[in-house]
């Protein structure tokens, strides 16, 4: 049986049982009983009646969210020559190449959050996919930070850039920002992130797409809420 806190237990009485909330009533419980002595993140929690089993049901994606996530982002990118310089002179944190790949190698080296490469990289990245794949920071076409336009890629994940993508559980986690922003700029990014799974829908998927929808704070209560498409 989950041990809950004083904390907890006195946040649980602000949500009733069994009640489905909409987004905003949702976000200011969430916002209202985040006492944590630090800045807690807002997460956004998506059931979808989908089979991730299935190639042609998979759900991926990335959205910017307009007021950022609040979390400084550390960018590594892997590339050469001009692109390195183009890297470097767009803000990314660590640029590199052979180098960077043996640090991670050899040192376990993960003091990134994204990692962005150059499709004529992709064959020297590839040596360390068992390593970041499971740390989630293998570049992918897909998320944007496969690309030769490393200028926008690195805006973009500094901007606030998100990626979603379903589980084995058929379910979508995505942080959405800080307790700090208030409840209308994390609404504003609710909205932008529902929008773009709505939208991302999977011409395979039959029958209810959006099975439930939760909001929690990193150490807060979680909220059911109602979306209408």
């Amino acid at each position: 049986m989950a041990y809950k806190t004083k904390r907890l237990i006195e946040a649980s009485k602000s949500v009733e049982a069994g009640k489905v909330y909409d987004s905003a009533d949702a976000m200011k419980i969430i916002v209202d009983n985040a006492k944590a002595k630090f800045d807690e993140t807002v997460e956004l929690h998506i059931k979808l009646g989908v089979d991730p089993r299935h190639a042609d049901q998979q759900v991926r994606g990335v959205c910017v969210l307009p007021n950022g996530t609040g979390k400084k982002v550390k960018v590594l990118v892997i590339a050469k020559g001009e692109k390195a310089d183009i890297a470097q002179a767009a803000g990314a944190d660590y640029v590199g190449a052979e180098e960077i790949i043996a640090k991670i190698q050899k040192e376990s080296w993960f003091d990134f959050d994204v990692c962005i490469t150059t499709p004529d990289m992709m064959g020297m990245v590839g040596r360390i996919a068992r390593l970041l794949g499971p740390k989630g920071l293998m570049p992918n076409p897909k998320s944007g930070t496969v690309t030769n336009d490393l200028t926008k890629a690195i805006a973009d994940v500094k901007a606030g850039k998100v990626e979603y993508r379903l589980d084995k559980a058929a379910i979508i986690h995505v942080p959405i920002g800080k307790v700090s922003f208030g409840v209308e700029k994390l609404l504003e990014n609710f909205n932008t992130v529902m929008e773009a799974v709505v939208k991302a829908k999977p011409a395979a998927a039959k029958g209810q797409y959006l099975r439930s929808i939760a909001l929690s704070s990193t150490m807060g209560i979680g909220v059911k809420i109602v979306y209408n498409v």
